[in-house]
């Protein structure tokens, strides 16, 4: 497993959370990309690491395709949490 050599960027709030919930499955960058492909989701493997560091931005087409690849919710991508938060008015 390779280690990234730069850290996160500030670009995207989800980066680091596609790349941890793509590794705890197993799932390799090449295989996440095919996924994206037949979702028409066109990312190239730069792309998918550039996103993976946050420096670059995600589009909503494309988290909403990482969340359904990857199993988890849009609200956990954005937040790391599974619920929004209520505010008191």
């Amino acid at each position: 497993m390779r280690l990234r050599g730069q850290p996160l960027g500030t670009k995207n709030l989800i980066g680091a959370r596609v790349e941890n919930a793509r590794r705890n499955q197993g799932m390799k960058q090449k295989e996440l990309l095919a996924q994206l492909q037949v979702r028409g989701v066109d990312l190239n493997a730069s792309g998918l690491s550039k996103l993976e560091g946050q420096i670059r931005y995600v589009t909503d087409t494309e988290l909403l395709a990482l969340s359904q690849i990857l199993g988890v919710s849009v609200m956990w991508l954005l937040t790391g949490e599974e619920r929004p938060q209520q505010h008191n008015s």
